[in-house]
């Protein structure tokens, strides 16, 4: 594989970046001494990379293709597919993190609709795909990272956690579940889609796809050649035997039933002897931005002046101050500086987790949205012609149904305590 150029390197990983850049600037406030080393939460950073690599081991053996083709396969009208699409990438989120669901997810999505003559249905379903991904993986611990974090630095108990995220989860599942019905059962413009998609359940891959635009999309992303997607390949028993042990070692050292350094351990050894290119695809950069994002907020925590500022703020409006900073530095960064300002860990909790909705900043797995939905007419190039694949009209319906979704949470929650 070419090595990235620096600027193609500071394209893909712009979010590690701007969290080195910031991590050395608070360096100018707060000089590097002997108590940087206790800013880094082990256990997060292990946990994470356990759920990582265990995640992207049953990624590249097809287990999560696999289980989500079977049950998109048993759904033809609009609604039920796109229920399927968006309810399967809900379920993932809670096994895979959202930013994995999301990965795995979007391109199947595509080739699925674009198979199946649905094209106009893409921006709706990628939209409600990342509601899913990013607020229904809040009911667990490692359904997103910052869940993973904050569950780990105040020593949270299980039971306490699924009370706190009952509500918001509920009213999350609730809500995508109606917009879903509502958007999918739209009238649509099918004089135009009929055209863009004319032909396309029989055609193979068009010409023009070039390996970048299909690199772009995600292997997945293949053009269906039947309103289903075709059956997967069988898949390993004894891998999957081995991998569904690794996740229950990284979920007993999650609940801290296992010390996290033999989860990491069994998890290494094992990849490394099974499949060394599942290791290669850890998010890695992701791993190293938590590491900026620690040093950072380790920082400011220092700071007397900020200290003074965040506490009072944090003690008394936690939701509102957790989710409106989610929408500006996203709910990653947010939940681990403004965890050093508050013991009251409710609402920082709630807070980051439905600040993933509203803005495209709000959680780092939307840009991953938007990538895939700018790619779809590259990989796809018959769709140009459907009007509702503008990326005008997508990001019009994102900030509209996120906003939406971020407003009804905050009034729900802050009415419910």
């Amino acid at each position: 594989m070419k090595p990235l150029s620096p600027i193609a390197f500071l394209r893909e990983h712009a979010v590690l970046a701007v969290s080195a850049v910031a991590a050395v600037a608070s360096m100018v406030a707060v000089p590097p001494d002997s108590a940087y080393w206790g800013y880094f939460d082990w256990k997060t950073l292990g946990c994470l990379f356990c759920v990582l690599a265990v995640a992207s081991a049953l990624r590249l053996m097809g287990a999560f293709d696999r289980a989500a083709r079977t049950v998109i396969a048993r759904f033809g009208s609009p609604r039920s597919l796109a229920l399927a699409l968006v309810l399967t990438t809900a379920a993932l989120s809670c096994v895979a993190t959202n930013d994995m669901a999301l990965i795995m997810m979007l391109p199947l999505s595509a080739a699925t609709l674009v198979g199946a003559g649905r094209a106009r249905l893409i921006p709706a379903v990628f939209v409600l795909q990342s509601l899913a991904a990013n607020l229904c993986g809040m009911i667990v611990p490692f359904g997103n990272p910052q869940n993973l974090y904050l569950y780990s630095y105040y020593g949270l108990h299980l039971g306490d956690f699924l009370r706190t995220m009952a509500l918001p989860f509920t009213v999350s599942v609730v809500g995508v579940v109606a917009a879903t019905w509502w958007l999918a059962g739209r009238p649509g413009r099918k004089k135009a889609s009929a055209e863009a998609t004319r032909g396309i359940t029989t055609a193979k891959a068009p010409a023009s796809s070039t390996p970048a635009a299909r690199a772009a999309i995600g292997a997945a992303a293949e053009p269906a050649t039947a309103p289903v997607p075709r059956r997967p390949m069988p898949l390993s028993r004894r891998r999957l035997g081995a991998y569904g042990v690794l996740l229950a070692l990284t979920l007993l050292a999650v609940f801290r039933v296992l010390p996290i350094a033999v989860a990491v351990a069994a998890v290494a050894a094992t990849l490394a002897a099974l499949d060394r290119r599942a290791l290669a695809a850890v998010d890695w950069s992701l791993l190293a931005t938590f590491a900026c994002f620690f040093v950072f907020a380790g920082n400011l925590a220092r700071i007397p002046e900020l200290a003074a500022i965040l506490g009072p703020l944090m003690d008394d409006h936690g939701l509102i101050i957790s989710a409106g900073a989610s929408q500006v530095i996203s709910n990653v960064p947010a939940a681990v500086l403004l965890s050093h300002f508050t013991d009251a860990w409710q609402p920082l909790l709630v807070g980051v987790n439905i600040g993933g909705a509203g803005t495209l900043v709000g959680s780092l797995a939307s840009l991953i949205t938007l990538q895939h939905f700018t790619s779809v007419r590259k990989v796809f190039p018959q769709t140009r012609d459907v009007p509702e694949l503008s990326t005008g009209r997508f990001l019009g319906l994102f900030t509209l149904l996120n906003v939406a979704f971020l407003v009804i949470l905050l009034v729900a929650c802050g009415l419910c305590g």
